[in-house]
């Protein structure tokens, strides 16, 4: 029996080895698929180091500004209106026409006013004539009743008539005052040295004064000096003080900028599209002329500036944690107080304050990096587990 044992094994073992070798390849191919899987399902097992996706931190100057769209506007417009109602005589001016104080833009058809005029002249005198005679009447009677010839009634009645003529007078002096007041008003001028930027009448056109006073036209005083009434959000209006500098375009000089400042942060809201807004006048100098009053401006507040300083894109702050980097990380290190940085090809954590924000960059305050540095935000073949790890960006 333990011939016939021996004998049987090798024979076994003979033909074992001759399977394998007649399926050699098959076998080969069998192991490089396992050994691929193996290498797939586990890269940190087998000892492979991780592909950093990263963003670069690179140094530079950063502006964080408000944008804002407004109106260039003369910065003293004076409304020219009448007080009087009658038909337009003559214009003397036009648009663009510079003026001075005292010049006079138009007239009214005088005869109605100067017919007012002339009635109440008539009635002053008339009213004169009555004092005159109420006035020798009083001091006649004065004598009569000191000699007893009329009673003391008689006498205060005459006083009476003479106080009551004095007032008459007096009104009627008012009013041919008023009349040869309003008979000067059918003569406009400019109250103020400017260039009239609107003539709203024309010759012959009737102008009634009764219910309020019509609008005849706009001057403006300076025109190189202007300004630019812009809507500022809520949001926004804190960061925005008086004098910070401004930049602005408009679209008559395309590829232009000019310059102004901000004088004033009106108190006063508006809300518009359930909006809260408020109201920033921008100082502008037009010494050249070439800014028209109406135009839309496209205006930059400069809140504040940074110079070489280190920045990155806003993309690279947008992962919420570093677990999916670093199982072992410690929970005191998180996106909000920390860095993810590749440095030779190493993985590690430096803290930081967020500075300057902008629409595509924010500044990074840490005196931990270095040139060279990059900022990772994930690996190669990264799962993400959390939805909103790669969601959303830092709040403007």
């Amino acid at each position: 029996m333990k011939n016939k044992n021996m004998e049987h094994k090798p024979s076994f073992i003979k033909r074992f080895l001759s399977w394998i070798w007649r399926n050699k390849w098959w076998l080969i191919i069998l192991l490089l698929i396992a050994g691929g899987l193996c290498w797939w399902l586990c890269p940190s097992k087998s000892g492979k180091k991780k592909d950093f996706v990263t963003v670069d931190i690179v140094r530079g100057d950063i502006v964080q500004t408000v944008t804002a769209t407004g109106e260039i506007q003369p910065v003293n417009t004076v409304s020219v209106g009448s007080q009087v109602s009658g038909t337009i005589e003559d214009i003397f001016v036009d648009y663009n026409s510079k003026v001075k104080q005292g010049d006079i833009l138009l007239t009214i058809e005088p005869s109605v006013l100067q017919s007012s005029v002339d009635e109440a002249n008539a009635s002053l005198k008339s009213a004169q004539s009555q004092l005159k005679y109420a006035q020798s009447e009083y001091k006649r009677n004065q004598s009569l009743y000191k000699d007893g010839f009329i009673s003391r009634a008689e006498m205060e009645k005459s006083q009476t008539t003479y106080e009551q003529a004095e007032q008459a007078v007096k009104k009627a002096q008012y009013s041919y005052d008023r009349a040869v007041t309003n008979l000067g008003y059918a003569t406009i001028t400019s109250p103020v040295d400017g260039t009239v930027i609107s003539r709203k009448v024309d010759k012959g056109q009737t102008v009634a004064a009764s219910f309020q006073t019509p609008d005849l036209f706009e001057i403006a005083e300076d025109l190189s000096k202007m300004q630019i009434e812009t809507a500022v959000s809520e949001a926004d209006i804190g960061m925005i003080t008086e004098g910070l500098p401004v930049t602005f375009t408009v679209d008559a000089y395309s590829g232009q900028t000019f310059k102004g400042d901000v004088h004033q942060i009106r108190l006063s809201p508006t809300t518009v599209s359930n909006v809260v807004v408020y109201t920033v006048v921008i100082n502008v100098d037009n010494s050249d002329l070439r800014l028209m009053p109406g135009m839309t401006a496209f205006v930059t507040i400069v809140v504040a500036e940074a110079k070489d300083a280190w920045k990155t894109k806003n993309s690279g702050l947008l992962i919420r944690s570093y677990k999916n980097l670093d199982e072992n990380i410690s929970e005191d290190i998180t996106p909000k107080t920390h860095l993810a940085i590749e440095r030779d090809d190493k993985l590690i954590f430096v803290p930081y304050t967020k500075g300057l924000v902008t629409p595509t960059e924010t500044q990074l305050i840490s005196d931990k990096i270095q040139d060279k540095d990059k900022l990772v935000v994930g690996f190669v073949g990264q799962k993400s587990t959390n939805k909103s790890e790669m969601r959303g960006g830092p709040r403007m």
